[in-house]
């Protein structure tokens, strides 16, 4: 039986018109046995949107009838894009490209949104998957309309519940891109009082003459009540909260401790000594670390990590739930795990002085950091110490006498992992992997959960030497899964979009900078060697920041397609299976290959599976992502509350049409200089040189500058701070000065403060009252 790959090639090069099934069946010489599994590939192509099935029951090639399907994203200003979920050859490039063994049948990932403007978004809202039909193509890209919606995003809006003066209430929807309140009728309201976030059940989906109706199935509380904004941003991404207690039934089944015979058969590494380094605050630890210098001078590292394959059975209720969360999330006071605390802080934790199973990486390393032998093993540790970042730095870069006398029969043990960290990383950036290494933020909490503080986080020795070895263990497995073809996902990392970095080669030049490569010819150490021309430079943070937007987001794939910013050719996750599910994944299949063997059926299996984990796991991790940025960027709005006429220096991190974004060097925080609040001149966007250029003054604002703002307002429902340039400000004052008052929306803090004091007949009267008083 055909792939779905392959049936796809075949309907390319056989097909020339919508077809229905029988058609294609004999199109393609399906045998009669085989068609009613054609037919189920065939639907599920169509899920996939890689088909689409038109009038007649017959299916269509999207790319051939320019039509896109994928998902729909709005924006505050009404307008919305969709974001295919599938990338079109286009006969121009066929005619230059000539596919390899890997990607024929596959079509080019050439991804273009399509701009649907207000009055062709039919009833679609945002996030839904949706059929646009592309109606024209401009400089700036395809414009379409919606002609189909093929699966509702959101079935529950996160919002805030009100009532008109008709006493109807409605809910205002917390997500901006959402652009319709839910009307919700009366007896639906549950317990909400108006100002109460709830999340609201879509039970009327919109239509031409009327909004979506719902019902309020959860209040969440007031928005200024401590905890409630992680709930709303855990019910907003739709991210599943309590385990089931199928799934915690499950987990506590399987016991506190390993079992004997959970031990026979595996290596045995419990009298090697191993440690465990992570973050104070960490719970659940999921690799340990073992080193020793062998008798011909090489290294022999073991990296042994958490063997949550040998409890979490493929089918069961552990699984399904894992692969639906598909990775925990972490938010600045508290954590939502993939797994119950059974497992990941429990028999799947590397706790010292139990017995714990692994699966684990032996690599003998030699002096010049290049693995000359390996072996993966189911096995078992026993580990000596739970170690942390800070004790390990304060070992070998403090040389803290206390802390070494605490560990004196491990220090050794560091400085040997030190010693081929060296030798490593060296190794690593003489192949021209990228390193940017730019700062990186923590807040500091109140017991309301509240920012306090926000400080940068110390990257020290010790986290160096952890991520240096896990690397080289993802590195490894993944060399190790290609070179015996065992199916699995890999962690790709592809070539920068050309026209990005054709963008980012114009800016860099401005500067008197260059790649020095391009096309084809550009290769990770490019982008390195500029990193380590500008380090330490003025210009560090604007290029650095372009750089990244100029890369392609790192994903999950069933292919090993490599790791551009490793500068690796083959790259996997398998360190992380407490908290990722496609390490999960890659344990199963290293545990298949060496016990047995994958059948050529099991193969064809995952031939099927594996490209949907890979596409799933992704989108989860993206979903993760925002919604950790999301809620921390809030947080940050609120810690700048009381904050309002206050001067900060800043970098310009991003400039726009409407505005700079600059972000406060004291405390990491981004804020909007919207283009109107400068009104000395009017300034016009420099696309290619990310700059806004004044018409009269020629005054320059370009990325990556330093600049005086002051936060003029904290906007609470766009979750945004509003910043003014000083300069502009107080030219603007000055003019305004001779013909009256200041007309400022805020008053500089120091000039506030002046006008708190009490004034001379204030004072005057306040002594008489205090003498009245006394009398």
């Amino acid at each position: 039986m055909y792939s779905r790959d392959e049936i796809l090639t075949l309907i390319r090069d056989r097909v020339h018109h919508p077809a229905n099934a029988r058609e294609l069946a004999q199109l393609l010489r399906v045998p009669r046995e085989e068609r009613s599994s054609f037919k189920r590939q065939l639907k599920a192509l169509v899920s996939d949107g890689v088909l689409l099935q038109i009038r007649g029951n017959r299916f269509g090639l999207a790319e051939k009838m320019d039509l896109v399907v994928g998902r729909l994203q709005t924006s505050a200003g009404g307008f919305g894009f969709v974001v295919p979920e599938h990338a079109v050859r286009r006969p121009s490039e066929e005619a230059h490209s000539k596919p390899s063994a890997k990607t024929r049948g596959r079509p080019v990932d050439k991804k273009q949104d399509v701009y649907i403007a207000t009055g062709h978004l039919m009833d679609a809202m945002h996030g839904d998957r949706v059929v646009a039909r592309i109606e024209r193509r401009t400089d700036r890209g395809a414009e379409g309309r919606i002609i189909r919606i093929l699966q509702r995003g959101q079935e529950q809006i996160v919002g805030r519940f009100e009532t008109d003066a008709a006493n109807l209430g409605y809910v205002v929807p917390f997500d901006r891109r959402v652009l319709t309140d839910i009307h919700v009728p009366t007896g639906e309201w549950s317990s909400a009082e108006p100002g109460d976030m709830v999340v609201a059940e879509i039970t009327k989906w919109p239509t031409a003459s009327r909004g979506p109706l719902g019902r309020v199935v959860e209040v969440l509380g007031r928005v200024d009540e401590p905890g409630v904004d992680t709930r709303i941003i855990i019910r907003k991404y739709q991210i599943a909260d309590a385990h089931s207690e199928e799934v915690v039934e499950e987990a506590r089944r399987l016991g506190t401790s390993v079992k004997d015979r959970d031990i026979r058969g595996r290596t045995d590494f419990r009298s090697v000594p191993t440690v465990t380094i992570d973050g104070e605050h960490a719970r659940d630890f999921d690799d340990a670390i073992t080193i020793e210098r062998l008798a011909n001078g090489h290294y022999q590292l073991g990296v042994h990590i958490a063997d949550v394959s040998h409890y979490v059975r493929e089918g069961s209720a552990l699984d399904d739930e894992a692969y639906e969360r598909g990775t925990s999330v972490y938010f600045p006071e508290r954590a939502v795990h993939m797994f119950p605390a059974e497992l990941a802080t429990g028999l799947c934790s590397l706790n010292p002085n139990v017995d714990r199973l692994v699966q684990s990486c032996e690599m003998e390393i030699d002096r010049n950091g290049q693995v000359v032998r390996y072996e993966i093993h189911d096995g078992v540790i026993n580990s000596d110490a739970r170690m942390t970042y800070t004790d390990v730095n304060a070992i070998l870069t403090d040389r803290d006498e206390q802390t070494m006398a605490r560990y004196v029969e491990l220090v050794p043990m560091f400085a040997l992992m030190r010693e081929l960290f060296e030798i490593l990383n060296a190794r690593r950036r003489r192949r021209g992997s990228i390193d940017f290494d730019l700062p990186e933020t923590e807040v500091v909490l109140s017991e309301l959960g509240e920012i306090e503080a926000i400080i940068p986080s110390e990257r020290n020795v010790a986290h160096r030497i952890i991520e240096e070895f896990m690397l080289l263990a993802n590195e490894t497995v993944a060399s190790h899964l290609v070179e015996n073809n065992v199916s699995a996902l890999h962690r790709v990392h592809e070539q920068p979009d050309e026209q990005k970095v054709l963008e980012f080669e114009a800016f860099i030049g401005t500067l008197g900078y260059g790649l020095g490569a391009q096309g084809h010819a550009l290769r990770p150490k490019h982008f390195q060697k500029l990193i380590d021309r500008i380090r330490g430079a003025a210009v560090e943070r604007p290029i650095a920041t372009l750089m990244l937007r100029a890369m392609q987001k790192a994903r999950y794939d069933a292919a090993p397609l490599g790791h551009f910013g490793l500068a690796a050719e083959h790259y996997t996750h398998f360190t992380s299976p407490i908290r990722r599910y496609p390490d999960l994944v890659v344990h199963r299949m290293l545990r298949q290959s060496r016990h047995g063997g994958i059948t050529d059926e099991r193969r064809e299996e995952l031939d099927e599976e594996l490209p949907e984990i890979a596409r799933h796991t992704s989108e989860r991790e993206r979903r993760a992502d925002d919604a950790e940025r999301e809620l921390l960027q809030w947080k940050k709005v609120r810690f700048m509350a009381d904050k309002v006429g206050d001067e900060f220096h800043g970098y310009i991190t991003g400039v726009a049409p409407y505005g700079l974004f600059v972000e406060l060097i004291e405390h990491f925080v981004e804020g909007l200089v919207h283009i109107s609040s400068m009104a000395d001149d009017y300034y016009r966007f420099v696309e290619q040189q990310h700059m806004l250029r004044g018409e009269n003054t020629k005054r320059v604002y370009r990325l990556g500058d330093e600049v005086l703002v002051q936060v003029v307002r904290v906007d609470m429902e766009r979750r945004q701070v509003d910043l003014g340039l000083v300069e502009i400000l107080e030219a603007v004052r000055g003019e305004e000065r001779p013909r009256g008052p200041i007309r400022s929306k805020v008053v500089p803090k120091r000039e506030r403060r002046r006008s708190q004091r009490p004034g001379r007949r204030e004072r005057t009267a306040k002594k008489r009252a205090a003498g009245r008083g006394r009398k």
